[in-house]
């Protein structure tokens, strides 16, 4: 009987050695990880338990060709991707008539970039309505607004329609008077003018003393349409316009009539250079380099413009100074209120979160500055003007920055037909062959025919 047992012991023993040999030898316990390392070829790979990535890539056009600022926003870009590697950011740089073509052409088939240069106004409005653009309210407005909070009011309104954002600026200035110290002294002037009444007395003055009151380029339109626009904004306030814009009012209404009188007290003085009427920007900018006129009305490039135009290239240098559009008496707008414009980032409807979220990138205070740092931006963003080294460009900026209303240029901010009316007329009523009445009904005219389309 033992030997049975004996017998069927071992036959068991044996069974049991046979199943054990056909295991992997190597095969750690159940209960324990493999010690097996991630193979080589694969060391960014997620866990089994969290998926990878999506992978995303983003369309973005710009027209900074300049090289130094082309490296910033690639820089930017190389710096995003790298802490975001399912995200490619592909860049198209194109000079500002290729970059319109094209665009007009890619809005046309319905394939917007995810990122493009904008001006805001009248042209982002059209492509808003056409749904081409994203509305991105619901990115600015989240965590109680953090991002929107960065951002100069006046600046950001810009890029909005109908209470909705279809983009961000990331530089605006604002136009204003770049006059000469020296001349302004030579004429016994100690301060600028902050009203409108003293604007005409300091011409009075300068004229005296046989210097050239203002420089202006009226041949090329836009720079003696800054005056009746600025004028109409220090009337009218943010109100009137927006009045007319919106059709609950009208561009023939009092304050827009109003602009066009007391631009004709400014002509009437005669306070130009000779040949004005036919005269280019790039006359106007040479006449204020070259110190042959007190002042010149345009925006935050006029210093590099008048250097350019200047015979050492300086211009006046350290003579240079700026001053706000002066206050009309009894007019309706804050004082704070300011006429200008810049660059911005307008967003393709199909753009993915991660577009939106490198935008906010761009536009940080931090990244902001590097613009700033290098001369060719006045960044709308709260902490970003410590990256201006200019004193006269920190002036433009602090004044736009704290601007709740900011009119945009009206060129730009009307439909493209009704801005060149705008011009059109102004530059009419400089050459007297319009009234400020014809002016204001002309814009009107035009201005109910499109915006109502």
């Amino acid at each position: 009987m033992r030997n049975k047992l004996f017998a069927l012991t071992c036959l068991l023993v044996v069974v049991m050695l046979m199943l054990a040999a056909c295991k992997q030898p190597t095969q750690a316990p159940a209960t324990q990880p493999p010690a097996q390392e991630k193979p080589a070829e694969q060391p960014t790979q997620a866990p089994a338990t969290q998926p990878p990535a999506k992978q995303v890539v983003v369309s973005w056009w710009h027209i900074t060709t300049q090289e130094e600022q082309k490296v910033v926003w690639q820089q930017l870009a190389d710096e995003y991707m790298a802490a975001n590697p399912n995200v490619m950011i592909e860049i198209t740089v194109l000079e500002n008539e290729a970059f319109k073509a094209k665009l007009t052409t890619v809005m046309q088939s319905g394939n917007p970039p995810d990122i493009f240069q904008s001006w805001g106004g009248g042209v982002m409005i059209e492509y808003a309505k056409a749904g081409l653009l994203q509305d991105i309210t619901p990115y600015l407005d989240a965590d109680g607004g953090a991002w929107r909070n960065t951002f100069s009011p006046g600046a950001l309104a810009v890029y909005s329609y109908n209470g909705k954002n279809y983009g961000v600026p990331w530089d605006m200035g604002m136009v204003g008077f770049w006059y000469n110290k020296a001349l302004f002294a030579q004429a016994g002037i100690e301060a600028p003018p902050k009203t409108w009444s003293e604007f005409l007395d300091v011409v009075k003055k300068l004229k005296a003393a046989g210097i050239t009151p203002i420089a202006l380029g009226a041949g090329d339109k836009w720079p003696a349409m800054f005056y009746w626009a600025y004028l109409a904004v220090r009337i009218g306030g943010k109100d009137a316009y927006l009045n007319a814009y919106n059709r609950q009012g009208s561009f023939a209404d009092a304050p827009f009539v109003e602009a066009g009188k007391k631009l004709q007290e400014l002509i009437a003085l005669e306070p130009f250079q000779e040949g004005f009427l036919g005269a280019t920007y790039g006359d106007q900018a040479t006449v204020m380099g070259n110190g042959k006129a007190a002042m010149e009305l345009m925006g935050q490039w006029a210093p590099a413009v008048q250097n350019a135009n200047s015979p050492d290239g300086k211009g006046i240098g350290e003579n240079l100074g700026w001053f706000p559009f002066p206050m009309v008496e009894g007019g309706a707008g804050d004082p704070g209120d300011a006429f200008g414009g810049g660059n911005g980032f307008a967003i393709g409807r199909d753009a993915e979160p991660e577009v939106i979220d490198f935008v906010k990138y761009l536009t940080r205070a931090e990244s902001l500055m590097r613009c700033a740092e290098g001369g060719w931006c006045i960044p709308p963003v709260k902490g970003a003007e410590v990256g201006i080294k200019d004193p006269l460009m920190k002036i433009v900026q602090e004044n736009a920055l704290k601007a709740k209303y900011l009119q945009l240029y009206y060129d730009q901010a009307l439909p493209p037909a009704t801005g060149s009316v705008v011009n059109d007329a102004v530059q009419a009523l400089f050459a007297g062959t319009m009234t400020p009445e014809q002016v204001a009904q002309a814009i009107e005219e035009s201005a109910a025919e499109e915006l109502s389309k």
